[in-house]
């Protein structure tokens, strides 16, 4: 038989200014919450996937979320730095270099999504759009993302985007079993998106987190 395994494809740790998720403490929390693999996916940085994967090369597949001038991109097996603040195509380009797996974090969401002329300039150069995000305020948003995913023949990344604790794991992606980007390529049109939205409340204790980081910055 097939194996399958639980991933979810977008999660902060601390080294992200809005995240209280330290490590190892949150891949012992992804276990049980019974995931197969982890994407760790900071905020314009890499240090925290490293350090992630250097604690458990098997379980934490290396990523990052990237703000762009136009939204936030979301990459799995990413093995160089993609700086913040450049126009989607140049980080498309420079993922696609390193063999990257480029999704769209939350696009229909009001508050962190794209505008669709956007999102149409760049359909047919990613490999999938985030389909479920447990930080959604409301699920029609990941069902537009659905929607448009099916529409475009794209496939679907699914993530807690956990930046406390008990959101890691929240949701997940249930899929064949895949051991690079060409083969989560190959997968990822198969998967079963499991779990629910985590509590509007958690985006209060992130966003506590994160004016703190600012005000000791200034």
């Amino acid at each position: 038989m097939e194996k399958w395994i639980k991933v979810d494809f977008h999660c902060h740790t601390s080294y992200s200014p809005d995240s209280l998720n330290r490590l190892p403490q949150l891949l012992n929390r992804a276990k049980l919450r019974g995931l197969d693999r982890l994407v760790i996916t900071d905020h314009n940085r890499l240090d925290g996937a490293l350090a992630a994967r250097d604690m458990d090369p098997e379980f934490v597949i290396m990523g990052e979320e990237i703000l762009t001038t136009r939204g936030e991109l979301l990459a799995a097996y990413v093995q160089e730095e993609i700086p913040r603040d450049l126009p989607p195509q140049k980080v498309i380009e420079l993922l696609r270099q390193q063999g990257a797996f480029i999704s769209v974090s939350h696009p229909f969401d009001p508050q962190r999504g794209w505008d669709i002329e956007d999102l149409l300039d760049i359909v047919d150069q990613v490999d999938a759009v985030e389909i479920y995000n447990a930080r959604c305020l409301s699920n029609i948003y990941n069902l537009m993302a659905t929607e448009f995913a099916q529409a475009h023949g794209l496939g679907g990344t699914v993530g807690s985007d956990s930046h406390t604790p008990m959101e890691v794991g929240k949701v997940g992606l249930e899929l064949p079993v895949f051991q690079d980007a060409e083969g989560l390529k190959s997968v990822i049109r198969s998967g079963k998106v499991l779990g629910k939205l985590s509590p509007p409340w958690v985006h209060v204790l992130s966003g506590t987190k994160h004016k703190i980081w600012k005000i000791l910055k200034s």
